[in-house]
């Protein structure tokens, strides 16, 4: 277990540095350094003034490796988490500047509009596509770019590696054995009556968070009631609806663990709502560690996911599929979680009999 007090800093400037040097985002950092059309004079102007004051330039080494010729790659995004998606794009964009690498960016829905959309990415000559989740499993999209013989990586599936297709690529952490510690945790201060809010249904990512729930009970030999799990969809919205499942039960629990942040933050709310003190009378975990874990009160403890080292790294494996044409594709990535302990957590009020 570690305990973090603040996030990991850079002693070299990154593009997220620039971003927030300009007052602009990342992605019109990234337009302005692949030198698009679509960027405003002025705008282009206060980036290239904040890069010459930072003294920012990719990493020269990765740019001689990477040869001459850039190459792009696109990347589709949509998922409901905002703190996710803003942790992968700085990683994805940071990593693309670096390698002279050009990112195309594009949302789309679960459904027939994501083939569309790889379908439109195949035909303008796309290098290679990273899916984070919940596309990672989309299998209509993985199904065209294999046919089109596009690469892709896939970033955060909760896929077993041994399960994969000998040719995916895929960027992950072990997500049962990550819920199954933030469990035992809650365990060793005193919890037994504990509710658990599940993710997509639709992802193996969340059934392996939902295993590692299960796992920790049964080690121990607490009772699994099915009353304390909440069906969730890693929304907000959705978490505020568990939440007031499981605090409506007529003995509800004294600590819920929620599959993401987002939900863990919806369960805060609905505590303070009902005038419940968060940890003293409920205590609340997340999952992830995005920007959203410490911008409430109290702070979150969770499982951080390293979510823009997972997108740096998915960067790089594609770049180096793509650019050595021979070289066997990279292996699966398996990235270390850690189990960050903050203020939301606490022994319950009353101990459960036999302790």
């Amino acid at each position: 277990m570690s305990i973090r007090t603040s996030r990991r800093g850079s002693s070299a400037p990154t593009i997220s540095d620039v971003a927030r040097a300009a007052g602009v985002s990342l992605m019109t950092v990234s337009r302005v350094i692949n030198n698009e059309a679509n960027v405003r004079p002025a705008t282009r102007e206060k980036v290239e003034a904040a890069i010459a004051q930072l003294n920012y330039a990719p990493n020269p080494a990765a740019r001689s490796l990477a040869g001459a010729a850039q190459i792009r790659i696109g990347m589709l995004y949509s998922n409901p988490s905002q703190g996710f998606l803003s942790e992968f794009l700085l990683g994805t964009l940071d990593q693309a500047s670096r390698l002279d690498v050009q990112m195309v960016v594009e949302k789309c829905e679960i459904g027939d509009h994501e083939v569309e959309v790889a379908r439109h990415l195949i035909a303008g000559g796309i290098d290679g596509v990273i899916l984070p989740p919940p596309l990672c499993e989309a299998e209509a999209v993985l199904a065209l770019l294999r046919e089109a013989g596009v690469p892709a990586v896939v970033v955060a599936t909760g896929v077993a590696p041994q399960e994969m297709p000998e040719s995916a690529m895929a960027v992950q952490i072990d997500d049962r054995a990550a819920a199954e510690e933030m469990t035992r945790h809650v365990m060793t201060l005193g919890h037994r009556r504990i509710g658990f809010i599940c993710g997509n249904p639709n992802l193996t990512a969340s059934a392996r968070r939902y295993e590692g729930f299960r796992a920790a009970l049964e080690a121990v030999g607490v009772p699994f009631d099915e009353e304390l799990v909440a069906p969730g969809l890693y929304t907000y919205r959705s978490g505020l609806d568990a939440a007031e499942r499981l605090l409506d039960l007529a003995e509800p629990p004294t600590a819920i663990l929620a599959s993401n942040d987002d939900m863990a933050a919806a369960t805060v709310a609905v505590a303070h709502r009902r005038g419940l003190d968060v940890p003293s009378d409920l205590t609340v975990c997340g999952f992830d560690d995005t920007t959203l874990s410490t911008t409430i009160w109290p702070e979150l403890t969770t499982i951080h996911q390293p979510i823009a080292d997972m997108a740096r790294a998915a960067v790089e494996m594609m770049a180096t599929v793509i650019r050595q044409k021979n070289a066997e594709p990279p292996a699966h990535r398996m990235l270390d979680y850690s189990l960050i302990r903050r203020q939301s957590d606490a022994a319950p009020r009353r101990r459960p009999r036999g302790f």
